[in-house]
This record gives structure tokens, sequence and C-alpha cells, in this order.
């Protein structure tokens, strides 16, 4: 596994590039099982590059930019086990040499959701999306689907412009419990962590009320902001059409049930994608090419 710095030393990827398609899997480090789940879905299609990366430009002023968790060696030594190529880590002037001037500004599926609730988030993680896309140049990408609009966001801006990259999503990996895996639960003390659990309930809830028979969108955001009592602030309980992300009269057909809540200092997401008919209701596909 080499670690590359520079945007100088990405030649190195040169060779592995004639053993198969390039699979980039774009993390901001903190790896967990979540992560290393995806390294090992991208081990399946090619010689696997892990870019570890704390992009600022997605970070709205006052949030946790600074203190987003950093350990490389960390890091390193958990993927040591995996078939990974390379390591891409650069430092902020390598990603940004000339400032931030020129941003990709995101479509209409950054609108709802943590698009309203963080401006200028999406227009961040596509920026440096597109910077990756350009520097290691692979032919298939790999995402969590616990940020489902974040990937069909990326999905529309490689569609819109052209990117030769498949991108592909991941199913959320959960603790046994329930929470859904990521880097901010490092911020949660045991007692929030706990309270964390609130998310998962809700949105359990919710399906269990589709399955039921309701698809009333008021009556199923009600049930899940219901359990989200614990929280201590919600920012936001949705149903939104996959994968335009456009609310609906009727639940019907893909959905996305998304929430998002802060549990003491961390701001945590999470959902379901949905198949919801006559004949009943069962997971769903966010991103259609999956092949």
């Amino acid at each position: 596994m080499e670690l590359i710095r520079s945007r100088q030393e990405l030649s190195r990827l040169d060779p592995w590039r004639r053993r198969g398609p390039l699979v980039l899997v774009p993390t901001m480090g903190a790896l967990h099982a979540g992560h290393l789940s995806l390294v090992e879905i991208a081990s399946r299609h090619g010689p696997v590059v892990v870019s570890i990366f704390v992009n600022p430009t997605q970070f709205a002023v006052g949030e946790d930019y600074e203190a987003y968790p950093h350990d490389l060696q960390g890091d390193l030594a958990a993927l040591a086990p995996y078939e990974v190529a390379a390591v891409f880590a650069p430092a902020v002037d390598q990603l940004y040499p000339g400032g931030t001037g020129v941003m990709v500004q995101p479509g209409p599926r950054a609108g709802p959701l943590c698009g309203a609730h963080r401006p200028g988030h999406f227009a961040g993680v596509l920026t440096v999306v597109a910077k990756l896309f350009h520097l290691v140049r692979p032919e298939v990408a790999i995402f969590g689907r616990k940020d489902a609009q974040q990937c069909l966001v990326i999905d529309e801006m490689v569609r819109d412009l052209n990117f030769a990259v498949r991108v592909i999503d991941a199913a959320t990996v959960r603790d046994t419990d329930g929470l859904a895996m990521s880097s901010r639960n490092r911020y949660l003390a045991p007692d929030q962590r706990q309270k964390a659990l609130c998310l998962w309930r809700g949105l359990t809830a919710g399906r269990e009320l589709l399955t039921r028979g309701e698809r009333d969108p008021e009556a199923v955001v009600a049930a899940v902001t219901t359990e989200l009592a614990p929280a201590d602030a919600v920012d936001y309980v949705e149903l939104r059409t996959v994968p335009e992300l456009n609310p609906m009269p009727q639940v019907q057909g893909r959905v996305l049930l998304a929430v998002a809540a802060r549990v003491g200092p961390a701001r945590l997401i999470d959902n379901l994608v949905l198949e919801v008919g006559d004949s009943g209701v069962s997971e769903g596909v966010l991103l259609e090419d999956q092949s």
C-alpha cells in the first residue's frame, strides 16, 4: 500500500491502471467499519485508491472543521489488512493550490434536506470530488448510502458534466443496536450515544407505519419525529422521491426517508431508501446503475 501525499506523486498509480479499472473510495479519514466495507466492495472492481482528506470547503463557519478527527496513522493501520493499492492523503494546498476561486455549483438535488440546512456544503463536496476525479482518474467511485443526498448530488454532477466515472453507493453499515456508523460518533459520550439511537428508532417507526399501509407523508413524518424526542435538536425529517428528491403528496414508488438531528456535539444523519407499492414496502436502490 503506497502513501501518496502530493499531486506529483499520483503518477505512481499508472502501473495499477494496467491491472484493471482504478477504483476510488473518497473519505475524510477517521475510518470505521463503514468505510472499510466500501474498501472491500471497491476491491471487487479493481485496484483501490482510498483518499483521506478533510475538505475545508464543505464546512460552514461554526461547523466542526477544526475538531474533525484526524488519525492518519490509525487509518493506515486500519487499511493494512485490505487490498489497497494506494492512499492519497494530500495537504490542503495540494487540492486548493490557488484557493477557492472556482467552485462546482450543485444541481437541484442539493436543494432540500442537508442542502437547506448547510448552505454551500454541497458546492464544497462537488468541488473536492471533481478535483479527486480529475487527479486520481478513477473509472469507479464508491460512496456510502448513509450520505444518500450526497450520493445523488454527485451522481447528478457525474451525469451532467460527463465524468467518465461510474458511481456506486454501498449499503449503510450499522452497529448491532442500529446506530449508523459515522466518524462523528466519536464525539458522543456513552449517554449521548444512547440518545442517538432515536434516529434509527424513528426510521424504523416510519417504515413500520408504511408497512401497515399508511401513505400520507405527514403522518409518517409525525411518527418519526415523535421518536426523535431524545435528540437535542432536529434539523429535518422528510420523505422525498428518489432520485429527484422532490416532495410527494402520497408515498408511492422509490422514496428516501431521511433524518438529521443533533445529539450533544454531533450532527447525525441517517436514512432508509424504500420501494413503496400496493403490495408492500421493501428496501430500495438509491442509484440505479449498480452493475
